[in-house]
């Protein structure tokens, strides 16, 4: 939602970019790869049409805008999983991430019937990602409406680094950090109060910005949600997880973050 992906060092400036913009999902998803001499744009076609095919597919399976897609026909219970087995797979990470999240994330409780919308953007970009992963690359990006998922690096000595925006001033950064596999915001400050607090029913935001870096997508969207929903308190939660880690703003432009987060600068706060 609210990071910026770019590479920490000007060794990029020595091998190949190419970028792609795909409309997709209702927003726009970039794809930025990095390699040397050898990765051309003729060279990478074929792994980013798989890319693209494969974003396209979950918006077909998922999307709720569309109301012929199967999550749209399942939830009007037109049909059920076993004719719609393409829902089986986030379904049950879903079920997954309401137990590993305590239930602040449970798509289950949400208005209209289940929606898996906190969770399939994520995970379809990390699927966009990894057919991306027989190129001839160094690394590459999917960011999905700043939902980010990596892999490598930009070039040789050089890493991915994310700035994460200051939710009461969006053309700043609150602060940096390396770009360690995936990363995922949620808050309030560009869609407004549209999180529900899956306890109460009652829209809620105990957050002004939450993120969570890790080696999963879907998971990390998942948890950023859990985390502006439920407030600071659950970066405890996280921090228990060994293989993710988190940063929080609150309304009051404090920031928060877990042990291991891989922070890079931190701005003054107001």
């Amino acid at each position: 939602m609210n990071e910026v992906a770019v590479p920490a060092s000007d060794a990029v400036a020595s091998v190949v970019h190419l970028h792609h913009e795909e409309t997709v999902m209702g927003t726009v998803v970039t794809l930025d790869v990095y390699g040397g001499s050898g990765l051309t744009s003729g060279s990478f076609e074929p792994y980013l049409k798989q890319a693209l095919a494969s974003l396209h597919e979950s918006d077909r399976i998922f999307s709720l805008w569309k109301s012929d897609s199967l999550m749209s026909r399942y939830r009007r219970q037109e049909i059920n999983l076993e004719t719609a087995c393409e829902l089986v797979e986030v379904l049950e990470a879903c079920e997954a991430a309401r137990d590993l999240s305590e239930g602040w994330f449970d798509p289950w409780a949400l208005p209209g019937g289940v929606d898996p919308t906190g969770y399939v953007k994520g995970w379809a970009a990390q699927r966009a990602l990894n057919e991306l992963l027989g190129a001839p690359l160094h690394g590459a990006i999917v960011n999905a409406a700043g939902d980010i998922a990596s892999f490598g690096f930009p070039a040789p000595g050089a890493m991915f680094e994310i700035g994460i925006v200051n939710p009461s001033t969006p053309n700043e950064m609150a602060a940096t950090a390396t770009l360690v596999g995936c990363v995922a915001t949620s808050g309030v400050y560009e869609r407004g109060q549209h999180l529900i607090d899956p306890f109460s029913g009652a829209r809620c935001s105990r957050l002004a910005s939450a993120s969570v870096m890790g080696p999963d997508l879907g998971l990390a969207d998942a948890l950023a949600t859990a985390l502006a929903v439920a407030g600071a308190d659950f970066l405890a939660v996280i921090e228990e997880l060994s293989e993710f880690e988190a940063f929080a703003i609150s309304f009051e432009e404090a920031r928060h973050w877990t042990s291991r987060f891989p922070l890079t600068s931190l701005a003054a706060s107001a």
